[in-house]
């Protein structure tokens, strides 16, 4: 498991680093798309789960807030 995360890591650190130089290359297009898919579903979850536990009515209620 851990040798899986370090090649991944491995993988992408060219991108961290400069990615314009990643795309020239032409190897890596594939990878940046997996990373911005992944970011941006990550994004939408953090919402989802913000919404869930902080903004929802059922929360208000549960901290005893009234609704607006």
């Amino acid at each position: 498991m851990i040798a899986v995360v370090g090649a991944v890591l491995r993988g992408l650190l060219p991108l961290a680093l400069d990615g314009e130089s990643a795309a020239e290359s032409g190897g890596h297009g594939n990878a940046i798309a997996v990373v911005s898919i992944v970011s941006i579903a990550g994004g939408y979850l953090l919402l989802f789960v913000l919404w869930r536990y902080v903004f929802s009515t059922k929360a208000r209620a549960r901290r005893g807030e009234p609704p607006d």
